[in-house]
């Protein structure tokens, strides 16, 4: 029995005939990168293949790489494997891999989204015979609502803040989630500040996507300057010393994971928006079916859960084993996210 044309091994997900890994955990050769985040598009690869919109995303993060950008749906042969990159919705530059061989299709989905969010290019259902998905939001308990109404929530958080007098700060992802809260902050509220490592790559996006105005914290900037204005910061500024200067100051968290008041209470976190770069459960199984796929491969999230519900359904579903984080390095441990899963998994 031959190979199947993507195998998973120490160093990521392998296509031999071409020689080719898709978002290696390893240093390789050759490298096709699904998008910028750090889990999968890592340094030491000598080539790198990726959507042109996100060359400039892990040049800046990986310093001078050899990289080449490929287009939508455009397919480049290797050793006879045709491949195309598709939107996967997740991030600016996020890709689809679709790997075709004498027939067989397999796509590999990195992270992704079905929500048009209005700044990454929307999803892009792509048939296969199977499909690598990511379930890191794999469970029923998790139902986004529609992104218009949390960002008038976050707004209108703002506001109330700055009327009390506090510095409202915001905790997300420096690449995605930033810029997906900045493009739908309300600037005649007041102004706009940003963490140093959110105004960095927002540099790096800004002339790809139409955002507010922002300004950079500094050494030199003043905490009464900040009182009453908006402050995006990366999750990891939470408790440290770079926070004191924008006292009064309330905080808030924007991830999937606000979904339970236990995340928001073991980050000490003020407030919660449930807003995720990636698929709730309904998205999981929408992009599945869209697909027509047989088989399906479980990579990170709740996968042990969510393969047996496929299997259910009648789908030849299994998982691997990947260095992939979804977004659960935004907050804290799986083990203790699932804390609050505890009366849900005995539910599915």
């Amino acid at each position: 029995m031959s190979n199947p044309l993507l195998i998973f091994n120490e160093k990521g997900i392998y296509c031999e005939q071409a020689k080719v890994y898709l978002d290696p955990w390893k240093p390789v050769d050759h490298a096709i990168i699904s998008h910028g985040h750090a889990d999968h598009s890592r340094w030491g690869h000598k080539k790198y293949i990726t959507h042109h919109s996100n060359v400039p995303i892990i040049k800046h993060r990986l310093g001078e790489i050899v990289v080449t950008g490929k287009e939508w749906n455009e397919t480049f042969t290797i050793n006879g494997v045709k491949f195309s990159l598709h939107p996967a919705g997740h991030i600016i530059g996020s890709s689809q891999i679709r790997v075709e061989y004498k027939g067989e299709v397999w796509v590999f989905t990195g992270d992704y989204k079905m929500e048009d969010d209005g700044v990454a290019v929307p999803y892009e259902t792509v048939k296969c015979h199977s499909f690598i998905t990511e379930c890191t939001f794999g469970l029923p308990a998790f139902k986004w609502v529609p992104q218009d109404q949390v960002m008038t929530d976050v707004n209108n958080w703002w506001q109330q803040n700055r009327e009390d007098g506090r510095t409202s700060v915001l905790f997300g992802y420096s690449l995605g989630k930033a810029q997906r809260l900045l493009k739908y902050l309300d600037p005649s509220i007041g102004k706009i500040y940003t963490h140093g490592a959110i105004e960095n790559m927002t540099e790096v996006l800004r002339p790809q996507l139409s955002m507010p105005e922002t300004i950079r914290i500094t050494r030199d900037t003043k905490k009464e300057e900040l009182k009453g204005s908006m402050v995006l910061a990366p999750p990891s500024a939470q408790g440290t010393p770079w926070i004191r200067k924008m006292v009064p100051f309330v905080t808030a968290s924007a991830s999937g994971w606000m979904t339970f008041r236990g995340a928001r209470r073991r980050r000490a976190i003020d407030k919660g928006f449930v807003l995720s770069d990636h698929c709730d459960w309904q998205g999981l199984l929408q992009a599945i079916e869209g697909t027509g796929c047989e088989k399906v491969i479980c990579t990170h999230g709740y996968t042990e859960i969510f393969s047996r519900f496929l299997r259910e359904k009648g789908y030849d579903a299994r998982t691997e084993e990947t260095q992939y984080e979804g977004e659960i390095g935004e907050l804290e441990a799986k083990s203790e996210i699932e804390k609050d899963l505890e009366i849900v998994k005995k539910s599915t």
